[in-house]
């Protein structure tokens, strides 16, 4: 098995969280909130996660200059210089590249397992045991390796991964494809097939094969600073960021690295995963009241109504009848009442117009 202290996560809370809209807001994104009512916040509950894994001083968390407020509250114990707050908001990949540019000079051998700070995790062991089966993986292997569990429902909003060839080793197979949401009727055709598994977003590399495929794929913004100055220090890297960051492309580490590398595999795992980072997702993972309605935290009266999932303010009382498969979710000064349905590209939808006609305010 890999030596345990050169095993690294990286946490990636930097997102907006619109899809949660409206109950997640740019000035509190939903990582940041106790969205269920569980006294830890979703950013909280994923560090207790990792923290079980790996040691405490082998964990990062990569968030925006607008969040970093938050981290250091609700995560007093990580240290100041494994907190990397980006200058302008950027997607994935180049928040995985700082990382690595820091990981990788505080130890060229570590193995590094990348997550989003929204998801939940219900088989704890189960959890445990993939993950340090895929960092063994990586370890002895010069690959990508991403954690893909079995569709439970043809679900639009998610990646698709296509399994291939098996890697000869437990289960973990060779990637034949990326589909990033398809349309329903194609996801139905994916989960039917079994071919296809989920893709969760938490992905694993050793440090140098991770390199290679970073400064394959993406410009290379902090291997300049490497060529300036190769015994750079945090204090330069910071301010290196802060002046060139912004010149990365806007793009996740999925398109941007894994589906363009030819050397990707998947690892086929069942933790009772769920994305949390949905309306849709959030119904599904949470258990069900009469009529297979879902509260979140709140006080609501079903009558003739089913199928809806409702997230209230702590000081409201909702009567619901006769509503079928809809969102119903308020906070502050907007109220949300929607399909569930495809809800991820509505909500955008929403929050974009909502945004471009009446301001910031609601957004």
């Amino acid at each position: 098995m890999t030596i345990e202290n050169n095993n690294y996560c990286v946490i990636l809370a930097g997102g907006k969280g619109r899809r949660l809209w409206p109950c997640s807001r740019e000035e509190e994104p939903k990582q940041f909130l106790d969205f269920f009512g569980v006294g830890r916040t979703q950013l909280q509950q994923t560090y207790d996660r990792f923290a079980k894994i790996i040691p405490k001083e082998n964990i990062f968390i990569n968030t925006t200059q607008q969040y970093i407020h938050f981290v250091v509250d609700q995560l007093p114990d990580v240290d100041g210089n494994h907190i990397m707050a980006e200058p302008v908001h950027r997607n994935t990949a180049p928040s995985v590249a700082w990382a690595w540019h820091r990981i990788q000079r505080l130890n060229p051998k570590a193995n590094i397992i990348v997550t989003p700070s929204d998801q939940t995790v219900m088989k704890e062991d189960a959890f445990r045991d993939n993950v340090m089966e895929g960092l063994d993986f990586v370890a002895k292997n010069d690959c990508l390796l991403t954690m893909g569990v079995k569709p439970t429902r043809p679900e639009p909003g998610y990646g698709y991964i296509q399994v291939g060839d098996h890697s000869g080793e437990d289960d973990i197979y060779k990637v034949k494809a990326f589909t990033e949401k398809p349309d329903r009727e194609f996801a139905k055709m994916f989960m039917d097939s079994g071919e296809w598994y989920w893709n969760t977003g938490l992905f694993l590399s050793n440090v140098r094969y991770l390199g290679t495929c970073l400064k394959t794929f993406l410009p290379a913004i902090l291997g300049n600073l490497d060529s300036v100055r190769p015994d750079w220090t945090i204090a330069e890297e910071n301010e290196y960021v802060e002046n060139y960051f912004p010149s990365y492309p806007n793009i996740s580490i999925d398109y941007g690295v894994l589906e363009k590398s030819d050397n990707v595999y998947v690892q086929k795992c069942d933790f009772g995963w769920a994305d949390l980072g949905t309306w849709h997702g959030i119904y599904e993972a949470q258990s069900k009241v009469d009529g297979d309605n879902v509260t979140v935290d709140s006080t609501v009266y079903f009558d003739d109504a089913h199928n809806n999932v409702v997230k209230l303010p702590k000081d409201r009382m909702a009567v619901i009848n006769g509503l079928d498969g809809y969102i119903v979710a308020e906070k502050d000064n907007v109220l949300l009442i929607c399909k569930k349905g495809d809800s991820s590209s509505l909500i955008r939808k929403y929050v974009n117009e909502v945004q471009l006609r009446l301001g910031d305010k609601f957004v």
